[in-house]
């Protein structure tokens, strides 16, 4: 099939190849939706990013963040988001992954309360991916969703989890897709065909669109969202407040306009997400030219570091005092079937994580493996009981200031063991990218984009910081992490399935550049999109 066998809007031109059933989503009406939404709001969202290249350009020069001072009056009023629909009230245990149909299927099955599926940072944004995403979102909403795969069939449960989608951040072009000759944004393509297709028939079963909206970095941006939303609802004849959105507070910059953030979404909101892993990634990216700036291996930055510590207490304090659910980020450890004490230790990090957000307040928080929903879920309702959420849970005696959300601690140890780690896993889950699957077990974790990008930007940061030193006393050099990536690329090639595959070599020669360049990347999967 080709596009020829489309019906498209005047002015839209679709490269990707059109298999069959792609039609049933493509359609005329839906893309007429994409069209218009991408006429009404394209040079917003390229406003906005410029904005963010400019606000980049100031924190290079030495600028530090700081609660703004023209939206005080928010900061300091009493409003709350509107009522929380009843499908959104408990989400205890969410669990998240990508939208290929085995996923969607077991993750709908899990036992988790809801099911954030992500067209995001756990999916590699191809096109066939993207589509058959779409398809599975389709069959899924309508409880059709089944599968042979291998000899075993798989098909939904009475009861499954609520679904959350979460589309493509505003710096990702979907670039199959062109509207009066210009790439259109992934995130509308993402939203406008999912509410096309599925809004009113989750609303007629008892549940609504959710989404989960990542990586903005200012209200503004959230603005964005929400004028995007009220104009959709227009155009399909839905009420306003329909939509409910969770936003993901994953930069540090979007940490100082939390209040900003909800207040823009009110009407929409759902509330926010500790999104931990791209929040550290985000530290390291704007404060990469600071050569007093430097993060420990990154396993030793939990939690518990100070500036993570003040990050989750205020987005807490922040939430229920809106009346809003606060959602704890990622334990992103999985179990490990072949090693009963690595695992008992493993598990037990993610009781303690778990039991730390619920006894600070949180009302749920994230998995990324079905075999984690029951620990999970044993440790909130030790906190909350039967209760679905804790929004009553206030907080007053939290006080963040701006300093403690740049206490960038700890800065040492830098191990080689952590930099060869953050070399391994870097072109591991590039070349698994690049492959089509961009969510993958490496070393007992579930790594995505984020935890890639953390990998990728502490090693560049570690070769310019004054502080990037191994605790044997070596400087982190670029010709030290040349050196270290062929030795890593020939264990990534001998553990990985498929590691004797062309694009672990191609993995190892990006992840060379994006270290040891000049110029830091600002996101690694944008030039790694122009290469599938």
């Amino acid at each position: 099939m080709t596009q020829s066998t489309l019906t498209l809007p005047a002015g839209m031109e679709i490269t990707g190849k059109i298999k069959p059933g792609y039609e049933n989503i493509l359609t005329s009406e839906a893309l007429a939706l994409v069209a218009k939404l991408s006429r009404e709001f394209e040079s917003r969202r390229q406003q906005l990013l410029a904005v963010r290249v400019e606000r980049a350009k100031r924190l290079d020069a030495g600028e530090r963040p700081d609660f703004l001072a023209e939206t005080a009056h928010i900061r300091s009023g009493d409003w709350k988001v509107a009522p929380i629909p009843q499908a959104l009230e408990c989400r205890r245990v969410e669990i998240t992954g990508p939208v290929d149909r085995k996923m969607v299927i077991n993750a709908l099955n899990s036992g988790a309360d809801s099911y954030m599926t992500d067209f995001e940072d756990s999916n590699t944004p191809n096109w066939e991916n993207q589509i058959d995403g779409q398809i599975n979102m389709f069959d899924a909403v309508r409880r059709t969703i089944a599968l042979e795969q291998n000899g075993k069939s798989y098909k939904l449960n009475d009861k499954v989890a609520t679904l959350v989608v979460r589309p493509r951040g505003w710096h990702l072009d979907e670039k199959h897709v062109l509207v009066d000759g210009k790439r259109i944004s992934g995130g509308i393509f993402d939203f406008a065909l999912f509410m096309f297709h599925n809004a009113k028939e989750q609303l007629a079963r008892g549940a609504g669109p959710y989404f989960y909206l990542p990586k903005m970095e200012s209200h503004l941006e959230a603005r964005l969202w929400n004028d995007i939303f009220v104009m959709t609802q227009n155009e399909l004849g839905l009420p306003q407040g329909t939509i409910k959105a969770t936003v993901l507070i994953e930069t540090i910059l979007a940490a100082f306009e939390m209040d900003e953030i909800l207040y823009e979404l009110r009407e929409h909101s759902s509330g926010l997400n500790a999104g931990r892993w791209d929040y550290i990634f985000s530290c390291i990216k704007k404060f990469k030219l600071d050569k007093e700036f430097c993060l420990a291996d990154r396993a030793k930055v939990t939690m518990t570091a100070p500036f993570m510590r003040a990050y989750a207490l205020l987005l807490l304090q922040t939430c229920h005092k809106r009346n809003a659910p606060a959602i704890g980020g990622m334990a992103a450890l999985i179990p490990i079937k072949n090693d009963p004490e690595k695992n008992e230790v493993a598990m037990g990090g993610v009781r303690n994580d778990k039991a730390r957000d619920a006894t600070d307040g949180y009302d749920g928080g994230w998995v990324a493996h079905p075999g984690l929903v029951e620990l999970a879920m044993t440790e909130f309702k030790k906190v909350l009981g039967d209760k679905p959420n804790q929004i009553e849970k206030q907080r007053p005696d939290v006080e963040v200031t701006a300093a403690q959300l740049l206490d960038f601690k700890p800065e040492a140890p830098i191990t080689e063991a952590g930099l060869r780690y953050n070399i391994n896993v870097g072109i591991h889950y590039l070349g698994s990218w690049l492959a089509g699957n961009g969510c993958v077990p490496i070393h007992n974790l579930m790594e995505d984009a984020a935890t890639a990008e953390i990998s990728r930007s502490q090693v560049w940061q570690w070769i310019r910081s004054s502080k990037g030193t191994l605790e044997d006393g070596r400087k982190v050099t670029a010709d030290m992490v040349r050196a270290m990536i062929p030795e890593e690329l020939a264990k990534v090639q001998r553990d990985a399935p498929g590691g004797e595959g062309p694009t672990y070599v191609r993995a190892a020669q990006i992840f060379e550049e994006m270290s040891t360049s000049d110029q830091f990347a600002e996101f690694l999967t944008l030039p790694l999109y122009e290469e599938i």
